[in-house]
């Protein structure tokens, strides 16, 4: 059986906004989420900024006891859920089978606050002041069961670690699970607050990162020739999927629908693309043929686009390698000019704003583009969004360990 799944809530918390409506403005008139970080002393670091999330407060959703057994990226899952959920105008109460609703958040890198935190307890103070919340604030899978348990939920319930494309494949897996009847309702997405010094000095010691210290809201420029890496993000990404007949039975407004799924993996490095493209390529290529969707169909392809030479590059190859001819008049545009990588939450987010130009009929921009790269010669909606009818996007996300994931969405 093949059943329809559509979007009935949706919400984001990053650095360009945490409010859906604000952030879409903020994000159409090329705003910057990038900036120097605040909450510890990086000053003898390579890299001093990021996309940290400013305006997030644990008291504005949880109490103090909770939000002392939630790590922050189980704190920024399970706000969002909350948020999306609330859109989505369900009341998991009234559902009759809770066994046909679940949860799948994907996470790149789990609790690397409470790991840090902890580590320093026991080296500072002792094992005997470990805290025994250490374990499940740390787990992956720990925003997952928080979900879960909220809002009793005790249907398909699972965690994703590919890297960043970790929210791509939870929203990706929760679609199949839908599709193929065996759950009704599934809380989906990605989170990730991985901007912390272990995290900070990790990413830049592998030389991954932008090291434009003096111009920080610039630093990140996908597709541009002078592009030197990545900036380091933090945030969430969830959304309510629902079975089609199920949302409008309860007369649900319906966002957008998911049509197609595709993954595959490069095979070839733990954390350098294909040059080529072959295997974001197979995993574009699928999701076309699920969701039986001609090139020529695409307005819209949210890129992965992270701002590394390589990256951008190997994805370039892949979008001609499968579209084409097209490949000159589909637009593309990457959004983590604006708001950073947020490793296993980056695809959850994208995922939102893929449903937010089907919506407004809007693309979009890839800011800080300045001097063109002749690798990268496709369309890439440069430094201003651009109005025009939307309806099919695709939704990449390629993460470490060579994991290709690719989502194709249209309007119900």
């Amino acid at each position: 059986m093949s059943r329809r799944v559509v979007v009935t809530g949706m919400s984001v918390i990053t650095a360009l906004g945490s409010e859906v409506s604000e952030f879409w403005e903020r994000l159409c008139a090329g705003k910057s989420g990038v900036g120097r970080l605040e909450r510890f002393d990086c000053s003898d670091f390579k890299v001093s900024f990021g996309g940290e999330v400013k305006d997030f407060r644990p008291e504005d959703h949880f109490d103090s006891k909770e939000a002392k057994r939630l790590d922050r990226f189980s704190q920024f899952a399970l706000a969002s859920a909350q948020k999306a959920i609330h859109q989505s105008g369900i009341d998991f109460q009234k559902i009759a089978d809770p066994y046909r609703c679940g949860v799948i958040i994907g996470s790149g890198i789990g609790g690397l606050n409470e790991i840090e935190e902890q580590h320093a307890k026991l080296f500072d103070r002792g094992p005997s002041r470990v805290s025994p919340f250490m374990i499940p604030k740390l787990m992956v899978n720990a925003a997952t069961g928080n979900i879960s348990v909220q809002f009793g939920l005790k249907g398909p319930s699972s965690a994703v670690a590919t890297a960043c494309a970790s929210a791509t494949n939870a929203i990706g897996d929760a679609y199949r699970l839908i599709q193929h009847d065996v759950a009704d309702i599934l809380i989906a997405g990605g989170s990730e607050a991985a901007i912390t010094p272990m995290g900070l000095s990790g990413f830049a010691r592998m030389g991954a990162l932008s090291t434009r210290n003096d111009c920080p809201q610039s630093a990140s420029r996908p597709f541009d020739r002078d592009r030197d890496g990545f900036v380091l993000a933090e945030g969430a990404g969830v959304v309510v999927l629902e079975e089609y007949e199920h949302a409008k039975k309860r007369g649900a407004a319906i966002l957008g629908e998911v049509l197609g799924y595709g993954v595959s993996s490069d095979g070839s490095h733990m954390t350098a693309p294909d040059p080529e493209g072959t295997g974001a390529a197979m995993a574009m290529s699928l999701a076309l043929k699920d969701a039986r969707v001609g090139v020529e169909e695409v307005s819209y392809i949210n890129a992965h686009g992270t701002s590394t030479p390589l990256g951008d590059k190997a994805e370039t190859n892949a979008i001609k390698r499968v579209f084409g001819a097209e490949s000159k008049r589909v637009c593309v545009s990457s959004t983590k000019s604006q708001l950073g990588h947020l490793l296993g939450a980056s695809g959850g987010v994208e995922f939102v704003i893929s449903i937010l130009a089907l919506s407004h009929h809007v693309i979009p921009p890839t800011i800080n583009m300045e001097t063109p790269d002749p690798d990268c010669d496709l369309d890439y909606v440069p430094n201003k969004a651009r109005g025009m009818r939307v309806n099919r996007v695709m939704s990449n996300s390629f993460g470490f360990g060579g994991h290709n994931a690719c989502l194709v969405v249209g309007r119900v």
